[in-house]
Protein backbone atom coordinates (compact mmCIF):
# COMPACT_ATOMS: atom_id res chain seq x y z
CA UNK A 1 0.00 0.00 0.00
CA UNK A 2 2.38 2.41 1.28
CA UNK A 3 4.55 1.47 -2.21
CA UNK A 4 1.55 2.26 -4.34
CA UNK A 5 1.07 5.90 -2.57
CA UNK A 6 4.88 6.45 -3.59
CA UNK A 7 4.96 5.39 -6.86
CA UNK A 8 1.60 6.98 -7.31
CA UNK A 9 3.39 10.21 -6.07
CA UNK A 10 5.79 9.99 -8.59
CA UNK A 11 3.75 10.06 -11.45
CA UNK A 12 2.34 12.61 -10.11
CA UNK A 13 4.91 14.68 -10.05
CA UNK A 14 6.19 13.61 -13.70
CA UNK A 15 2.72 14.71 -14.74
CA UNK A 16 3.00 18.00 -13.23
CA UNK A 17 6.45 18.57 -14.35
CA UNK A 18 5.60 17.82 -18.03
CA UNK A 19 2.46 19.67 -18.24
CA UNK A 20 4.47 22.66 -16.81
CA UNK A 21 7.04 22.24 -19.41
CA UNK A 22 4.47 22.05 -22.23
CA UNK A 23 2.80 25.18 -20.93
CA UNK A 24 6.29 26.98 -20.78
CA UNK A 25 6.74 26.07 -24.85
CA UNK A 26 3.23 27.08 -25.71
CA UNK A 27 3.39 30.58 -24.14
CA UNK A 28 6.68 30.80 -26.12
CA UNK A 29 5.41 29.66 -28.74
CA UNK A 30 2.62 30.87 -29.05
CA UNK A 31 2.85 34.48 -30.58
CA UNK A 32 5.75 32.97 -33.06
CA UNK A 33 2.91 30.62 -34.76
CA UNK A 34 0.31 33.23 -34.43
CA UNK A 35 2.51 35.86 -36.51
CA UNK A 36 3.32 33.25 -39.07
CA UNK A 37 -0.07 32.53 -39.74
CA UNK A 38 -1.06 36.35 -40.10
CA UNK A 39 2.06 35.87 -42.55
CA UNK A 40 1.24 33.59 -44.74
CA UNK A 41 -2.69 35.11 -44.32
CA UNK A 42 -1.21 38.45 -45.87
CA UNK A 43 0.62 36.73 -48.04
CA UNK A 44 -2.51 34.88 -49.44
CA UNK A 45 -4.61 37.87 -49.32
CA UNK A 46 -1.82 39.56 -51.89
CA UNK A 47 -1.91 36.60 -53.84
CA UNK A 48 -5.74 36.46 -54.11
CA UNK A 49 -5.97 40.32 -54.62
CA UNK A 50 -2.28 41.52 -56.26
CA UNK A 51 -4.53 44.93 -57.09
CA UNK A 52 -5.25 45.44 -53.24
CA UNK A 53 -3.07 47.26 -51.20
CA UNK A 54 -4.57 47.38 -47.39
CA UNK A 55 -6.75 44.66 -46.31
CA UNK A 56 -9.27 45.90 -43.62
CA UNK A 57 -11.15 43.04 -40.92
CA UNK A 58 -14.74 43.25 -40.48
CA UNK A 59 -15.54 42.03 -37.30
CA UNK A 60 -19.95 41.08 -36.07
CA UNK A 61 -19.95 39.88 -32.38
CA UNK A 62 -15.79 39.88 -32.17
CA UNK A 63 -15.91 37.57 -35.15
CA UNK A 64 -14.34 38.32 -38.10
CA UNK A 65 -16.63 38.19 -41.21
CA UNK A 66 -15.04 39.60 -44.11
CA UNK A 67 -12.08 41.92 -45.49
CA UNK A 68 -12.35 44.87 -47.31
CA UNK A 69 -9.59 45.41 -49.95
CA UNK A 70 -8.47 48.80 -50.71
CA UNK A 71 -6.24 49.69 -54.09
CA UNK A 72 -3.78 52.59 -54.51
CA UNK A 73 -6.10 55.11 -54.02
CA UNK A 74 -7.25 54.31 -50.74
CA UNK A 75 -10.87 52.48 -52.55
CA UNK A 76 -12.65 49.75 -51.95
CA UNK A 77 -11.51 47.02 -54.60
CA UNK A 78 -12.95 43.88 -53.44
CA UNK A 79 -13.48 41.63 -50.44
CA UNK A 80 -11.94 38.51 -49.10
CA UNK A 81 -14.12 35.80 -47.58
CA UNK A 82 -12.46 33.05 -45.32
CA UNK A 83 -14.05 29.86 -45.41
CA UNK A 84 -14.15 26.41 -43.60
CA UNK A 85 -15.44 22.73 -44.59
CA UNK A 86 -15.05 19.47 -43.62
CA UNK A 87 -13.87 17.38 -46.15
CA UNK A 88 -12.95 13.53 -46.28
CA UNK A 89 -10.40 13.86 -43.89
CA UNK A 90 -9.99 17.38 -42.56
CA UNK A 91 -10.50 20.56 -42.31
CA UNK A 92 -10.42 22.68 -45.55
CA UNK A 93 -9.69 26.11 -45.01
CA UNK A 94 -10.14 28.78 -48.12
CA UNK A 95 -9.94 32.26 -48.64
CA UNK A 96 -11.62 34.01 -51.87
CA UNK A 97 -10.94 36.86 -53.31
CA UNK A 98 -14.06 38.43 -54.47
CA UNK A 99 -14.88 41.50 -57.06
CA UNK A 100 -17.48 44.59 -55.67
CA UNK A 101 -20.60 42.15 -57.45
CA UNK A 102 -19.52 39.63 -55.00
CA UNK A 103 -18.16 36.96 -58.18
CA UNK A 104 -15.37 35.15 -57.10
CA UNK A 105 -11.83 36.08 -58.84
CA UNK A 106 -9.29 33.67 -57.30
CA UNK A 107 -9.75 30.92 -54.64
CA UNK A 108 -6.85 29.27 -52.75
CA UNK A 109 -6.56 26.89 -50.29
CA UNK A 110 -5.20 28.19 -47.20
CA UNK A 111 -5.11 24.47 -45.48
CA UNK A 112 -6.15 20.60 -45.73
CA UNK A 113 -5.04 17.48 -45.32
CA UNK A 114 -7.02 15.27 -47.39
CA UNK A 115 -6.32 11.98 -49.20
CA UNK A 116 -2.78 11.98 -51.34
CA UNK A 117 -3.87 11.62 -55.13
CA UNK A 118 -7.63 12.25 -54.41
CA UNK A 119 -9.00 14.72 -51.84
CA UNK A 120 -6.14 16.95 -51.89
CA UNK A 121 -6.68 17.59 -55.79
CA UNK A 122 -9.08 20.48 -54.98
CA UNK A 123 -5.48 22.55 -54.53
CA UNK A 124 -5.19 21.72 -58.51
CA UNK A 125 -5.36 25.01 -60.80
CA UNK A 126 -8.33 22.76 -63.23
CA UNK A 127 -10.35 22.98 -59.63
CA UNK A 128 -9.93 26.29 -58.48
CA UNK A 129 -10.08 27.68 -61.54
CA UNK A 130 -13.47 26.84 -62.58
CA UNK A 131 -14.38 29.54 -59.46
CA UNK A 132 -13.93 32.28 -61.00
CA UNK A 133 -16.42 34.65 -62.35
CA UNK A 134 -19.11 31.96 -60.02
CA UNK A 135 -20.87 33.91 -57.48
CA UNK A 136 -23.42 32.06 -55.01
CA UNK A 137 -26.17 31.35 -57.05
CA UNK A 138 -23.65 29.97 -59.59
CA UNK A 139 -21.12 27.79 -57.35
CA UNK A 140 -23.65 24.72 -58.23
CA UNK A 141 -21.78 24.96 -61.62
CA UNK A 142 -18.40 23.53 -60.59
CA UNK A 143 -17.76 20.41 -61.26
CA UNK A 144 -16.59 18.34 -58.36
CA UNK A 145 -13.30 16.12 -58.68
CA UNK A 146 -14.55 12.44 -59.42
CA UNK A 147 -13.40 10.27 -56.20
CA UNK A 148 -13.19 13.22 -53.79
CA UNK A 149 -16.80 14.85 -53.87
CA UNK A 150 -16.86 15.02 -50.76
CA UNK A 151 -13.74 17.58 -50.45
CA UNK A 152 -15.27 19.66 -53.41
CA UNK A 153 -18.48 19.88 -52.14
CA UNK A 154 -17.11 21.09 -48.97
CA UNK A 155 -15.49 23.83 -50.56
CA UNK A 156 -18.22 24.74 -53.07
CA UNK A 157 -20.45 25.10 -50.02
CA UNK A 158 -18.51 26.88 -47.20
CA UNK A 159 -17.81 29.48 -50.25
CA UNK A 160 -21.36 29.89 -51.01
CA UNK A 161 -22.26 30.10 -47.21
CA UNK A 162 -19.80 32.86 -46.84
CA UNK A 163 -20.44 34.88 -49.96
CA UNK A 164 -24.25 34.27 -48.63
CA UNK A 165 -23.12 35.61 -45.20
CA UNK A 166 -20.94 38.48 -46.49
CA UNK A 167 -24.40 39.77 -49.06
CA UNK A 168 -26.57 39.54 -46.12
CA UNK A 169 -24.05 41.41 -43.98
CA UNK A 170 -23.40 44.21 -47.14
CA UNK A 171 -27.40 44.52 -47.01
CA UNK A 172 -27.38 45.05 -43.07
CA UNK A 173 -24.88 47.77 -43.11
CA UNK A 174 -25.78 49.76 -46.19
CA UNK A 175 -29.64 49.93 -44.21
CA UNK A 176 -28.03 50.46 -41.44
CA UNK A 177 -25.43 52.48 -42.09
Amino acid sequence: MREMLKYGLILGFICFLSSSVLAIVNNVTEPKIRQQKEKEESSAFNELMPESLRFEARYRDEKIIYFTAFDNNNKLSGFIVKAKAKGYSSDIETAAGLALNLEIRSLKILSQDETPGLGNRITEASFLGQFQGKNADTLNDVQAITGASISSRGVINSLRDKIQELKEQLLFEANHG
